[in-house]
């Protein structure tokens, strides 16, 4: 094994036992199959890698996305390269075995082609993509090719990877707690490690650098560039998890509770997009039915904070978000 593949390997044992989980270094796969399927389904699956590293270009769904955001920027790269299989929060090695899977959300057995398509809605900030479409199966058979060899374990809790169903949950009950005592002088801190830790990535106002994905705020032309108040980063147990897990890049696991709490209390406070889910369903006639009991949500940043007892004006010191 790689010096790479063993730094990531303990990353993630030293994360999983944060969260009562032990593994051994092991025991978590570092990388995808080293070859693709013959013919169309190696096909497929490649396609479905593509549209993964290139999300809100590609021509197959690039009209479903409203912002500059791709699948990889929350599923991270691996040692090998590829969208999802670094061992972090969010890797997409095991997440087959799971579906069909129960979800809370949406109180209903959600497929993987669900739970993808929803991210459509939310990460991506656009429209979910139609369940039989071409690009809706090529991402479910990549993501079902990286469990290749691995055995079904349906999850009756959540629509999540057994790699990180346990982290997840016992990420964002942890957070929970910290973030609920939050206050400005959270706030303060947060913007202090966002400059010093953040903004030579991500940039000073959360417009991204390069091939580094923004965080917040609209670009020239007014259209939003990150994820909207309906994904899971917007939410500020959750994404001080994958923070704490994934962050600086190459580092995970090295930033402290409180200094993953306090960065995304910062990052969330943010104006961003917000998140109605009748404005980001298409019309039935285009997609079937929507697998979902839930059929009204909305979100805001003001009522993402208010879930946790936060006022985001105290928060922040000001008045500026609506």
């Amino acid at each position: 094994m790689k010096m790479r593949n063993i730094g990531q390997s303990l990353a993630a044992t030293a994360l999983l036992a944060l969260c009562g989980v032990q593994l051994s270094a092991a025991e978590i796969p570092a990388a995808a199959p080293k070859a693709y399927p013959e013919g169309e389904l190696g096909r497929m699956v490649k396609l479905g890698e593509a549209i993964m590293n290139e999300t809100d270009t590609h021509p197959l769904t690039k009209e479903y996305v409203g912002n500059k955001l791709k699948c990889k920027n929350c599923h991270l790269q691996g040692s090998d390269g590829k969208p999802g299989t670094a061992p972090g929060i969010a890797t997409w090695i095991g997440t087959a075995t799971a579906f069909p899977a129960y979800s809370k959300r949406e109180k209903s057995v959600q497929t993987l082609q669900d739970r993808s398509n929803n991210c459509f809605m939310r990460s991506m900030n656009g429209k979910r993509i139609p369940v039989d479409s071409e690009a809706s199966v090529a991402m479910a058979t990549y993501i079902t090719w990286l469990s290749t060899g691995m055995p079904i374990k349906q999850n009756t809790k959540m629509p999540c990877s057994p790699m990180n169903s346990d982290r997840w949950m016992g990420g964002a009950k942890h957070f929970a707690r910290i973030q609920k005592k939050a206050t400005h002088a959270n706030y303060v801190n947060g913007h202090k490690l966002y400059e010093a830790k953040c903004a030579s990535c991500h940039g000073k106002n959360g417009e991204g650098m390069g091939t580094f994905p923004p965080l917040w705020g609209k670009d020239k032309s007014g259209q939003w560039l990150a994820y909207n108040t309906g994904a899971g980063m917007s939410k500020l147990n959750k994404g001080a998890a994958w923070v704490k897990s994934n962050m600086p890049l190459g580092q995970g696991g090295t930033l402290s509770d409180q200094e993953s709490a306090d960065i995304m209390l910062y990052v969330d406070a943010q104006p961003r997009a917000s998140f109605d889910l009748q404005k980001r369903l298409p019309p039935k006639c285009e997609m079937g039915i929507y697998n979902s009991k839930v059929l009204k949500e909305k979100h805001s940043v003001r009522s993402n904070f208010k879930q946790f007892g936060l006022d985001v004006d105290k928060i922040r010191g000001d008045h500026k978000i609506k």
